[in-house]
């Protein structure tokens, strides 16, 4: 099954490349390229699964070629790693500023390079998996449309302005998506009902929380931790009002508060079959409104910085 995976090699030094192949071909598939426009092309035809970066290169550098890749929407999801003779704490702090999630240092360790190349692809396997089980939620409640790749986006878009990671902002844009995954478990009756729900129902519905963090499991990576909490968190409130466990302010986890802001913006922009779509403003007054009671008032902050580009995304990715 190795062999399915895809990898894009890139240094301008053949010997370079031949060390590599020697390290990797057996379990992958590869491609290579010897500077970093050939790279920018090679990835757009080859649309590889990572890329192993060289950093000095004449031309455009790895860093300007990671860049490129991390500007355009089509190809930032792709992880690079730079494997490079640099070994300066602040040329590998610009690496990961760029959006590289690894770094390598020359001249290699086939051993390390295995493990690294790896673990990268076993997180790929890992965010294929989340992103099945969002489309599964999807469809389950398939009056929301886009509502899951919008969730990402805002998430993205929050935790960027609270000065995450590069590896950060990328795994909660993957793992907010699946927030609902739950509702697989809740009946079509209560999921789909059009009008408001009873006693009974609500609290059938009130244990999609927990169904979700079920659903996803928590203990295989970091990442599917992250995606179990969102789940199980997204519906607690910062004054403790909130449900399943009913936790209070820091108490909740962040990537959930985070999540808790874009849910309830989208809900509110968004029409529903019970209710018009909010005008912007009022979705914003009603956040602002909302702070230290629903929402941490950090997150809250952070969101009306970047309100305008919440509606961005709602126009980007329309129903």
């Amino acid at each position: 099954m190795g062999k399915l995976w895809k990898i894009l090699i890139v240094d301008d030094e053949p010997s370079n490349l031949e060390v590599l192949r020697g390290i990797l071909s057996e379990s992958y598939t590869l491609a290579f390229a010897r500077s970093g426009e050939q790279a920018l092309d090679s990835v757009r035809r080859h649309q590889p699964d990572l890329i192993l970066l060289d950093v000095m290169m004449p031309g455009i550098d790895g860093y300007e070629v990671c860049r490129r890749l991390k500007a355009d929407r089509d190809l930032c999801h792709i992880p690079v790693i730079f494997v490079t003779a640099l070994n300066d704490n602040m040329d590998e702090a610009r690496g990961f500023d760029v959006g590289a999630v690894d770094y390598l240092t020359k001249p290699v360790s086939p051993v390390v390079v295995r493990a690294r190349v790896r673990n990268h692809i076993a997180m790929i396997d890992q965010n294929v998996v989340l992103e099945s089980l969002s489309i599964a939620g999807e469809f389950k409640d398939n009056e929301t449309g886009a509502h899951v790749r919008r969730m990402g986006r805002y998430s993205e878009l929050l935790a960027r302005q609270l000065g995450w990671s590069e590896v950060g902002c990328q795994a909660i844009a993957i793992t907010a998506p699946l927030h609902d995954v739950g509702k697989i478990g809740i009946p079509d009756r209560v999921i789909l009902k059009p009008g408001k729900l009873d006693e009974a129902e609500w609290a059938l519905m009130r244990t999609h929380p927990e169904r979700g963090a079920a659903i996803i499991g928590g203990q295989r990576s970091a990442l599917m931790r992250m995606a179990a909490r969102i789940a199980v968190g997204h519906h607690e409130k910062w004054d403790g009002s909130g449900y399943p466990f009913g936790l209070k302010g820091n108490d909740i986890p962040l990537e959930s508060r985070i999540v808790a802001v874009a849910d309830v913006y989208d809900a509110l922009i968004s029409p529903r079959p019970y209710k018009p779509a909010w005008p912007a403003g009022d979705v914003v007054a009603h956040i602002r409104e909302q702070s230290g009671r629903h929402f941490d008032p950090l997150i809250v902050d952070t969101f009306l910085t970047c309100a305008d580009e919440f509606l961005a995304v709602r126009a980007e990715l329309p129903d």
